[in-house]
């Protein structure tokens, strides 16, 4: 293909994707099926890796995330975004109505436009020409934050305006509210914490975390969405009023409220203000109030602002969903991963018609910061069905016999260490067998990046912890065939194998048994420079956290974790019996040469000849580190079939890219 050729069905593909995206993301109702997009999306990126000029930071290829920043522009925005005076009563939203009209000197009924006001984060998108071509947040309302690479990540913004059936303006400033689902704020707490990862307090907190990470691959994670309620600067068209606006973005394909609705007069806006709010639970966002907007931009104008919020619109918010409680105890509870987190059990109350007597506490700094205490009288909060949280305490109320709550120095579950890492907020357990983290612990050890036990699913740990056979990992290697058939479904012949793969799994390498500990921070790649520079297992009971953070890789914060993990009395303890049941670390007989050291790969793609986990094994192996992205740090790029956008990036970096046959003779395999 000629490249006039190439450019012309690269613009005519990137336009189609666009749509295509507004018709799934924003209409949800999608003119083709997933296959016929995927293949127009891999038409695109073919056509952008035979002509990388191609590639412009709003291709549909690019939602994936950019290189990290090192800090965040500023943009000032043209017109400022405007902070709204809140209504908390029907009377003084009548009042914001009266003064409306005074100003205006009128008696007659000004048209209104009603909106639910999302719990997100204000931005701005700049279009020139149809293309984006920055976005900001609110800030200060003058200048805000260049948040644009994390913006283009979010697929319900479009990169190009869709002009099917109306030109796009010279100029669009389309302002904006980032949000979260509580659905999606949800899950990604659920993967917070299997990360071992801080949760976050609310959607509205996971959507500013979001949208303000210095690394857009992050954001590009995330489940963000937008929705446009306004405008700023435009040149090329002119609008009329603000319902003019709402009913014009969705045709350049940018996102509204379905809810939005033009009311009459004053009291319209108040039924739909007591109509949103009898259905708020049922929303999947969270929302706080609505906002009224005087329709006529007109009339806008005349109205003009005092200080810094406009005159023609107001914020009526929703009845706080608070009340009084009193504190009863805080309990540490421990999670999966070991963190423990401080609970306020409390005299129930009714909260939106919900009875609570549980919040969250966060952690020992949240604690502090309130003043929180046993027996303190509080303001809780519930936001739809998020985990009550403590918002204040009432001081006024305390008689001196409250107590102070400092998170316990041994694991409430099972005695061991609690440790509170530098520049954490969180406490965790370090114990191997704390019967809170065990499944997960479990699940781990056994995987087939660590020891590779076969036949140890979930659900048999699940009964194997739950009926008291396995108390720790080295547990396993105890158990007998008349253990095994106590449990449900398990046929001679599965109890037989479970044995045989125990049996199989005795003699790991050093590395391998290191990352199935599951130490904090201890990943594969670490697990591996620690199994090379250290050597011995029992060096590791010697070894100082100091000498540990002097080995090339290993930072202060590894350091600590591995430290403290082989200095609890109980996960020696642990170890020792593991020793005991026959598990051995088995090294070469002989030195191997390195002919990888120091240098760094990327796997991409699907190789034929092994898997890509073996593949792995012999770069480290054999002195090798493996990247999980594309840097400036990676020496090859082993691309096998259908690459994906890794291998994208490291042609854009100009990284040396490999196919499966040189990588085999670069480790020495024919």
């Amino acid at each position: 293909m000629a490249p006039r050729e190439a450019e012309e069905r690269a613009a005519r593909l990137s336009r189609e994707i666009e749509y295509h995206n507004y018709r799934y993301y924003v209409l949800d109702d999608p003119e083709i099926s997933d296959a016929a997009y995927d293949a127009l999306l891999k038409e695109l990126e073919g056509l952008e890796q035979a002509f990388p000029e191609l590639k412009t930071p709003n291709s549909p290829t690019q939602r994936v995330g950019s290189a990290p920043l090192e800090a965040f522009g500023q943009i000032p925005h043209t017109i400022p975004m405007l902070s709204l005076a809140n209504a908390m009563e029907e009377e003084a939203v009548i009042e914001f109505d009266q003064r409306v009209k005074r100003f205006l000197k009128t008696d007659a009924d000004i048209a209104y436009v009603a909106e639910p006001k999302l719990d997100g984060v204000a931005v701005e998108l700049i279009y020139e020409r149809g293309e984006l071509a920055a976005g900001s947040t609110r800030g200060d309302g003058f200048t805000g934050e260049d948040v644009t690479k994390n913006l283009r990540t979010i697929k319900t913004i479009p990169l190009h305006l869709i002009e099917r059936k109306m030109a796009s303006p010279e100029r669009l400033e389309v302002r904006g509210e980032v949000y979260m689902e509580v659905a999606d704020f949800k899950t990604l707490n659920k993967r917070q914490e299997r990360m071992g990862e801080p949760l976050f307090a609310n959607p509205r907190n996971a959507a500013a975390g979001s949208l303000r990470q210095l690394d857009s691959a992050v954001t590009a994670q995330r489940p963000l969405k937008i929705f446009c309620y306004g405008v700023g600067e435009v040149r090329g068209k002119t609008f009329e009023s603000q319902w003019d606006v709402l009913r014009t973005l969705p045709q350049w394909g940018l996102r509204t409220n379905p809810l939005v609705r033009r009311c009459k007069h004053i009291q319209e806006a108040v039924a739909y203000f007591k109509e949103i709010n009898a259905e708020r639970e049922e929303q999947p966002y969270e929302t706080d109030g609505v906002v009224i907007k005087v329709d006529s931009f007109a009339l806008q104008r005349r109205l003009g602002e005092v200080s810094r919020s406009p005159r023609w619109a107001v914020a009526y918010k929703f009845p706080a969903k608070e009340e009084t409680t009193k504190i009863i105890e805080i309990k540490a509870q421990v999670g999966r991963t070991g963190a423990l987190t401080p609970v306020a059990l409390m005299e129930p109350v009714r909260i939106g018609g919900v009875e609570v007597k549980r919040a969250t506490l966060h952690n020992q700094d949240e604690i502090d910061k309130k003043d929180i205490r046993i027996g303190d009288t509080v303001v809780v909060r519930r936001a739809g069905d998020v985990i009550p949280e403590v918002v204040k305490v009432i001081t006024s109320k305390r008689t001196g016999a409250e107590k102070r709550f400092s998170i316990p120095k041994s694991c409430p579950v099972c005695g061991s260490d609690v440790v509170r890492l530098p520049g954490e907020a969180v406490h965790r357990c370090v114990g191997i067998s704390c019967a809170a983290q065990l499944k997960g612990r479990i699940r781990h050890f056994a995987s087939k990046r660590a020891l590779d036990i076969d036949g140890l699913g979930i659900k048999l740990i699940d009964q194997l912890v739950d009926k008291g056979l396995v108390k720790d990992v080295a547990d396993l290697y105890f158990l007998t065939q008349d253990d095994l058939s106590q449990l449900e479904r398990m046929a001679e012949k599965s109890a037989e194998n479970l044995i045989k793969a125990l049996a199989k799994s005795k003699q790991p390498t050093l590395a391998r048994f290191l990352y199935a500990l599951g130490m904090r921070h201890v990943g594969e790649h670490i697990a591996q420079v620690l199994g090379r520079e250290v050597s011995a297992l029992d060096r590791f009971y010697k070894i100082s956290a100091e000498e540990l953070a002097g080995i090339a890789g290993i930072g202060p914060e590894v350091a600590q974790s591995v430290y403290g993990f082989f200095h609890d009395k109980q996960n020696r303890e642990v170890i020792k019996r593991l020793q005991k049941a026959g598990v051995t670390i088995v090294e070469p007989s002989s030195k191997r040469a390195m002919p990888l050291q120091d240098k760094t790969f990327l796997f991409t793609g699907a190789l034929e000849g092994m898997t890509r986990d073996e593949a792995k094994d012999l770069v480290l192996a054999l002195g090798g580190e493996i990247a999980a992205s594309a840097g400036k740090e990676v020496a090859y790029v082993v691309a096998g079939k259908e690459p994906g956008s890794k291998y994208a990036r490291a042609k854009e970096l100009g990284l040396t890219i490999i196919d499966e046959a040189e990588f085999k003779r670069l480790v020495g395999q024919k």
